[in-house]
């Protein structure tokens, strides 16, 4: 198997050359620079966490991919630090320059002039000095606690202060509340838009915090703490106030990673490291901001349409164009026929439609719902809290535990408490990672359930950016089995057999190998058989192991997977009948969808779980059937068919872990455009 963390920096290189590609729109390839210092942050917050406590409580064991976790942090580091280097020679030496021919600026201090330094000065004095409280290192002066990612600045002095005390060194901390980049006036800029970061506002001016030292020099850095959430399960009593208490010490955890300007001397590089308990393997020398994600302030800039993706506009599939939240004709629509939405080229809104028409149809008498991420500012949340107030049954299932969302998790679901909805937090040890809502509505002297089923977030937003299918049913077989799941999560008692539905920890995970195991059984015999399957990750041992036994019986397997793939795809007499690719985009593939050929019938999952240790076991997941026909032909064709053609976003896996772009001299094939132009045409 391939190493999870190596493979997962192979994917935030397939992201990178799509800011290296020149047929990128120039401010979205500063974006895709962005989204990889983001992605980044948080592989060194989680995955390199994790690293370091392989090495500290398991030294000598060696994991699945042959390396023991010395071999794997040395093997990691040197692919992150390769990774690094060329993230900033691509925004360095293409990206900031090209910009500057389109009218986008930073001015670096050394290349002001008169009148931008003085600017600069004014601003320095009146935005950013009243803010900073710079410490002097001494025995009454310890070193300060530095909040996780901030920024930060190591300034050597020297001279005698007004108390007789002899300057080495201070710490200077950017608050928060400052803005990473300043906004310089056109017509003292000289461009369109023309910007000033906040690291060369408070290098070129620090002195002014000394006055009567001799400042020797001022450079920036940063530290990035182990975010992991640590809550004991089995003595928490009050889930909720547990993680409260846990997240106010998320952002002073253990030192993974320290960042620093490149100029930075080695006297001042180990005494930070020292500090932070920090190998120089744990050191970045930055060319440029230690912060990079901080420049997507700029892809937001007003007139700059043409440096940027084409504008997307959604379309509102039949009959949701017509029916709108007309309660009565949107649930008739859903009760005549499964409907399927597949984001981000179709709008999410029918989704919003089908929850507002819950909402103030008075035929409708509970709602019930999943929550895993949902953002700060949600339509949909303001909808269960109306019709918890127009005193509907109102059951949410909020996942607390729901990485980096956990504020906003606890904070909506304190205001759902307030307005006198059920709120609970799932099974404790078990995210709620499921993605359904349910609506029972009393319909001619009894109670009909309307559901909705989905492979990505409630969440607006990112209904716009991820790829996601998501199916409004009827169908009882579906509707009944989501409401025993919803028992499950608020209730006790004892596991419910499900008619249609897969469901982790009990059953998905067998059901998965099953399927595997038939096709190979149908390939022993000689009858045709296929798997292909989409997801975001795939990790899971038994899973893979069985893939390549299926493999070796002849069973041809395509596997569309976007980020970490622990699977070894093309190698001979092992899994030469399966190919891996991955598919990197304007937008974020994040559907996951299961094919098996089963002898002719064709059986199509869409599910919310990837083939990962935590999806099966350690999670509550869905995975559920697409029976109409049309829409099970449909779900091939987008989710697979056309995805295997691609030769513009797709990337191939060879056998030793690498990828390599897929072309052809065919004619070119956009998985992202094929779909947008299709389901725009057919809404």
């Amino acid at each position: 198997m391939l190493n999870r963390e190596l493979s997962l920096l192979k994917f935030n290189e397939r992201v990178l050359a799509m800011a290296e590609h020149p047929d990128t729109p120039l401010l979205e390839r500063l974006r895709y620079v962005c989204i990889v210092s983001s992605n980044l942050d948080e592989f060194f917050e989680i995955r390199i966490s994790s690293l370091k406590e392989q090495l500290r409580v398991a030294p000598a064991q060696v994991g699945d991919d042959g390396l023991s976790p010395a071999e794997a942090f040395e093997d990691v580091q040197q692919a992150v630090h390769e990774l690094v280097t060329r993230q900033y020679g691509m925004l360095n030496e293409e990206i900031l320059p090209r910009l500057r021919t389109k009218g986008i600026a930073l001015h670096s201090a050394t290349d002001w002039d008169d009148a931008q330094q003085a600017w600069a000065l004014a601003c320095f004095h009146r935005e950013v000095m009243p803010l900073l409280t710079p410490i002097g290192l001494d025995p009454a002066h310890p070193f300060p606690r530095v909040y996780n990612k901030s920024l930060n600045f190591i300034v050597p002095l020297s001279g005698i202060d007004a108390f007789g005390r002899k300057a080495s060194i201070a710490i200077v901390q950017a608050p928060r509340a400052l803005p990473r980049l300043l906004k310089m006036p056109e017509a003292i800029s000289g461009y369109r838009h023309g910007y000033v970061l906040l690291t060369a506002l408070i290098r070129a001016f620090v002195g002014e915090l000394f006055p009567g030292l001799e400042v020797q020099g001022c450079y920036q850095w940063r530290v990035t703490r182990n975010s992991d959430l640590f809550v004991d399960e089995e003595e928490v009593t009050n889930l909720r106030h547990a993680l409260q208490g846990e997240l106010t010490q998320r952002n002073f955890g253990a030192a993974v990673r320290l960042e620093i300007d490149r100029s930075t001397p080695p006297a001042l590089e180990a005494f930070l490291q020292r500090e932070f308990q920090l190998s120089g393997a744990d050191t970045y020398r930055c060319n440029g901001p230690v912060n990079l994600s901080r420049l997507m302030q700029l892809c937001s800039v007003d007139d700059c349409a043409d440096l940027l993706f084409p504008g997307h506009q959604a379309s509102v599939p039949e009959p949701f164009a017509q029916v709108g939240n007309k309660p009565a004709e949107l649930f008739a629509a859903i009760a005549a026929s499964d409907r399927l939405l597949h984001h981000p080229y179709q709008s999410f809104q029918p989704v919003i439609d089908f929850l507002t028409a819950a909402a103030v149809d008075p035929d409708v008498v509970a709602i019930k719902q999943t929550i895993y991420r949902t953002g700060e500012d949600s339509e949909l949340m303001r909808l269960l809290m109306a019709a918890a107030r127009a005193g509907k049954e109102v059951t949410v299932v909020v996942e607390l535990m729901a990485r980096f969302d956990e504020q906003t998790n606890i904070n909506w679901a304190a205001r759902l408490e307030e307005v006198g909805a059920h709120v609970v937090y799932g099974v404790v040890g078990h995210k709620t990672h499921a993605k359904m809502a349910l609506v029972l509505r009393r319909e001619k002297g009894r109670i009909r359930r309307y559901g909705h089923l989905g492979t990505g977030n409630y969440h607006p937003r990112t209904a716009r950016l991820y790829t996601d299918f998501g199916l409004l049913t009827a169908d009882p077989r579906l509707c009944e089995d989501m409401d025993k799941v919803f028992s499950q999560l608020t209730g006790l008692g004892a596991r419910r057999a499900l008619k249609s539905l897969l469901q982790s920890p009990f059953t998905l995970h067998d059901g998965v190998v099953s399927m595997i195991r038939a096709e190979a059984k149908a390939a022993r015999a000689g009858k045709k058989a296929r798997i292909m399957a989409k997801m975001n990750s795939l990790l899971e041992p038994i899973v893979i192991q069985e893939l390549y036994k299926a493999s070796q019986d002849g069973v041809k397997i395509d596997l569309i997977i976007r980020g970490v793939c622990a699977l070894r795809s093309g190698v001979p007499g092992l899994s030469e009948n399966i190919k891996v690719r991955s598919i990197v985009g304007r937008f974020l593939e994040h559907s996951r969808v299961f094919y098996f050929f089963d002898e002719g019938k064709e059986s199509v999952y869409l599910s919310s779980a990837d083939w990962m240790d935590r999806n099966f076991f350690r999670r509550v997941e869905l995975a559920f059937p697409i029976y109409d026909k049309a829409l099970k032909k449909r779900v091939i064709h987008e989710a697979f068919l056309v995805a295997l053609r691609d030769n513009q976003l797709a990337w191939q896996q060879r056998p030793d872990g690498s990828y390599a772009p897929v072309r052809s001299r065919a004619q070119p094939v956009n998985l992202h455009r094929v779909l947008d132009d299709a389901l725009r045409r057919t809404g």
